[in-house]
């Protein structure tokens, strides 16, 4: 094959592996020395919050709404977008903003252009004197479900929420962030790397994920800067994933499903889930640090991975080895979900004897 024998005679001109191995030095000062210079850049002076405009999403509750109030306490114009503008969360942001003008809550439901238009044309009549600076693509929803459990509507709704909802507010702000040289930060999860149970979730991080990689390289020559916040599992920070009940879920799926499927898989696989929502922590402060960083910094992170050692511990498995190990070790962990009498119907002797 020509392609191949012209990449051979060039790794041979190259001196083989010979010419790699003296190459290695020189990649590995580089290297270094790009560390060093990016240390020297973290430790320069933070940024000046003050006269600066930061637009964040999803902001009722969980880690929006801490961001919208830590900014805010910071010194920074703060445009906190609520999908319920009348509820608790959003009264309590209107309680912290006082008189001071400084914070201002305003319908936003990511899925709609209207409401997307408005933000926009409100954060330009109330732009400070510093601009606009950052963009918070906070907004998201998940559920738990396997494949087949849940109707086409819930994966349109995810897609709509959870990607074209971020992309969406992007492309609207995208020319005052180019105008202003300022930050789009992005919310994803370590949940991208893989999936125990709630797979259209991990899709939709996953993608999205992989917008923000093309928007970061696009947007250097613009000074835009693009980060993403990969959380752990802060279940109990946030109200993104209430508790599961078997009961919704078995009610909820189609005959087809209920004929391969009964009711203790199901119940299992909630117990499941629950109990990985039980072990979330409860500090979303250190995902609002990571957050509050990647709009601050001088030379904010790519990604920021928020997680216990045992999380990041199987996100370097995922990515590091081959799909078959990473299988093999979620496989396993499913696999202690409960005996034989919980599979589904096709996984046992006599499907005649389960109880549905």
């Amino acid at each position: 094959m020509p392609g191949w024998e012209g990449a051979a005679r060039g790794f041979r001109g190259c001196g083989g592996a010979g010419g790699m191995w003296a190459a290695a030095p020189v990649l590995l000062l580089l290297l270094l020395l790009l560390l060093l210079a990016r240390l020297a850049r973290r430790g320069a002076a933070r940024l000046e919050p003050a006269g600066r405009a930061v637009l964040i999403t999803g902001c009722d509750s969980g880690f929006g709404h801490l961001l919208a109030l830590r900014l805010h306490r910071l010194g920074f114009t703060v445009f906190a977008g609520c999908l319920c503008p009348g509820g608790d969360g959003a009264r309590r942001l209107q309680r912290e903003a006082g008189g001071a003008g400084r914070l201002r809550v305003l319908r936003l439901d990511v899925t709609r252009a209207r409401d997307v238009r408005a933000a926009k044309e409100l954060v330009l009549s109330h732009l400070p004197e510093r601009g606009f600076w950052g963009l918070v693509n906070n907004a998201g929803i998940s559920t738990f479900g396997e494949t087949g459990w849940l109707p086409m509507e819930t994966y349109e709704k995810f897609a709509d929420v959870n990607i074209l909802g971020s992309i969406r507010t992007t492309l609207a702000f995208l020319p005052l962030l180019r105008k202003y040289k300022g930050r789009i930060v992005f919310m994803s999860s370590i949940i991208a790397y893989f999936t125990l149970g709630n797979g259209i979730y991990s899709m939709t991080k996953a993608a999205i994920e992989k917008f923000c990689d093309a928007l970061r390289l696009e947007m250097k020559k613009f000074g835009v800067q693009v980060c993403i916040i990969q959380p752990g599992n802060y279940a109990r920070s946030t109200k993104i994933q209430p508790p599961l009940s078997a009961e919704e879920i078995w009610s909820e799926l189609s005959e087809e499903e209920k004929a391969v499927y009964n009711k203790e898989y199901v119940q299992e696989r909630a117990n499941f889930f629950n109990s990985i929502l039980s072990e979330g922590s409860t500090n979303g402060s250190e995902v609002v640090d990571a957050m509050v960083d990647a709009l601050t910094s001088p030379a904010p992170k790519a990604r920021y991975m928020v997680a216990k050692l045992k999380e990041k511990a199987l996100v370097f498995v995922c990515a590091l080895f081959p799909t078959v190990v990473m299988d093999s070790v979620l496989s396993y962990a499913l696999s202690k979900l409960g005996d034989k009498q919980t599979l589904p119907l096709h996984f046992c002797g006599n499907s005649s004897k389960v109880w549905r």
